[in-house]
């Protein structure tokens, strides 16, 4: 029996979650939450590396996320943890790299549950989702436009997989 209450959860991850994996989580948070579903999925986020360790979201990320209606003001940065592979039904990574990162931490047995965020897309055909830290506002906008895609077939995945 899995240790968190609600019955399916989703754990996001970019390399130092204070970027793309936040923004997917006050994204799929929010839509969850306007679907019916906010008490019957648990989010969370995590970096693949401990570079920002309870740290909030970088300030353009907030303010890009905030002018679509996201609050993540809330959200703090964490390291992934072994244990998060028992915790979540979905890890869902931006990009390669961390998909890679967080096979290679994934426990035997557990592997069908790592996949990339933008397998979710309903619309967009990119492989990852970018990272914008050292771009300009573009890349925050990008994120969001692929995020929010991905969050809608999330969504419906989800709503699936809570009718079984």
């Amino acid at each position: 029996m899995r240790a968190h209450a609600a019955p399916f959860s989703v754990l996001f991850v970019c390399m130092g979650n204070i970027c793309r994996s936040p923004t997917a989580h006050g994204v799929f948070r929010h839509k969850a939450a306007h679907s019916g579903l906010g008490d019957r999925v648990r989010v969370d986020s995590a970096g693949t590396h401990n570079y920002h360790p309870g740290k909030a979201p970088d300030e353009r990320t907030q303010r890009h996320a905030a002018e679509r209606g996201y609050d993540l003001s809330d959200l703090r940065a964490r390291q992934m943890l072994a244990t998060d592979f028992d915790e979540y039904d979905l890890i869902l990574a931006m990009d390669w790299d961390n998909l890679a990162l967080a096979q290679d931490l994934c426990p035997p047995g557990q592997t069908h549950k790592v996949r990339r965020m933008t397998e979710f897309c309903l619309r967009s055909d990119s492989p990852v989702v970018p990272d914008p830290y050292y771009g300009g506002s573009q890349g925050f906008e990008e994120v969001l436009d692929l995020v929010e895609d991905a969050c809608e077939g999330l969504l419906k995945h989800v709503q699936q997989q809570l009718q079984r």
